[in-house]
Parts: structure tokens; sequence; C-alpha cells
């Protein structure tokens, strides 16, 4: 064999190599065919919609009345309850009793945070009037709601013998789950991490090295011991 027949027949050989290789990437299922959990493929069925709670007060140069005082102390629980991250007071601006509102929206912020509102979760902002003659003071939050997929009927529960889940148990876990969560925005991505303590990592960590117990010394309330003397 001459030196132009050995190199053709090598070009020949890395060519087949080639398509070989092209043959075996086109067959490689892609990653969207693997197949997912019974409760995966229900996740994007459960649904998180969030709608303002609020309430609407009546304008009073003399400030917050008695009425008004129970409606943000029901906001407040309900806010509080369903940790919400943000209490809002809007203010008309452009109604007949703007300077008012102000300063009824400064009164109701305070008597919030007075009743245990995180300051910091507080704010004021304003609302265009548009023309209203009598433009009430908002207050509220967003509050989430979840609705959860329907499903269907159980099969029977003694066939067994494939051991393969049920036609229900992916729809039936995913919706008791999303049912169970105290707050429905903890549904669309997980919460933002409370910064580290320094100070204490410095302290069980300079325990650490010493060599000596890194654990708090045990209250001695918490022994559980109950005295039987009357006082």
């Amino acid at each position: 064999m001459t030196r132009a027949k050995t190199f053709r027949a090598i070009l020949a050989g890395a060519g087949l190599a080639a398509l070989a290789a092209c043959a075996s990437t086109e067959r490689a299922p892609p990653p969207a065919a693997v197949a997912i959990t019974p409760t995966e493929q229900w996740t994007d069925k459960v649904k998180v919609s969030a709608a303002p709670d609020e309430v609407l007060l009546a304008v009073h140069p003399e400030g917050l009345s008695p009425t008004q005082v129970r409606a943000l102390d029901s906001l407040l629980a309900r806010f509080t309850e369903a940790e919400a991250k943000e209490l809002v007071v809007l203010a008309p601006v452009g109604g007949p009793e703007a300077p008012a509102a102000g300063r009824m929206a400064a009164a109701a912020r305070a008597y919030l945070i007075d009743a245990g509102a995180p300051r910091f979760a507080v704010r004021i902002d304003s609302y265009p009037s548009d023309g209203d003659k009598a433009p009430p003071l908002r207050v509220g939050y967003l509050r989430h709601e979840v609705e959860v997929p329907r499903c269907g009927s159980w099969d029977n529960l003694t066939a067994t013998q494939s051991n393969q889940a049920y036609a229900n148990f992916g729809c039936a876990v995913t919706a008791n789950i999303a049912s169970q969560v105290a707050n429905p925005a903890d549904l669309q991505g997980p919460r933002r991490e409370d910064a580290a303590d320094a100070m204490r990592r410095g302290v069980v960590m300079g325990k650490y090295r010493a060599g000596e117990p890194t654990a708090s010394q045990k209250d001695t309330q918490s022994d559980g011991a109950v005295s039987r003397v009357v006082k």
C-alpha cells in the first residue's frame, strides 16, 4: 500500500468515527425526557395569588375614631397571622381633606407600631383622589392565597403487585402539603436568611479551641422541677 492510499484510509477511518460519534450523540435522550417523581409533576399545578386586604377609613380632622381603631386592630391581627412583609398606609392626594388625611395617616402608622407592628414594616404612601369628594384613608397589605389542584378518586389500594405509585398519589400529596403551609408566599420561594451572629460564633469558636464546652449554661428555671410551696 502506498503512502497516499494509507493516508486516504486514515482519513476515511476518522470520518467514520466522527459520524459514529454524531449518531451516538443524537440518540441520547434530552434532559426533559427524564422521568420525574409522582409529586414533582404536580408542583406547577399549585397556584399562589396575592390580593390586597385593606380597610377604608373616613378622614376626620380630629383623627382616628374608636371604630377605626378597632378596624386597625383587626387588620393588624390578620397581617400578623398572614406573616406579610409590609403594611401600607395610603393617604389621598388632591382631595379637599388632604392636610387632615396626611395627619391621620401619620397617626394610623404610629398606632399600628404601638400596637405591635414592626416599625420597618409600616410605611406611608399616597394615591390620587381622582376627583373623589371624600377619598378615604386606605390601610392594608398583600395577602397570599393558594389554589391546590383537584385530585381524582383513589384506585384499588390493595392492588400493589406492580409496586407503582397510585394515580392519585402525587396530586394528593402535593395538595395536602400546599394546603398546610402557613404562609402561601413561601411556596413562591425561600425566605431571606437572617444575618449570622458573628459575636456568638466568635465565643463558640473560642471555647472550642480552648477545649471548653460550647453549649450555653442551663437555665435553672428549665429543669422541670415543680415547687410544692404555696406562696
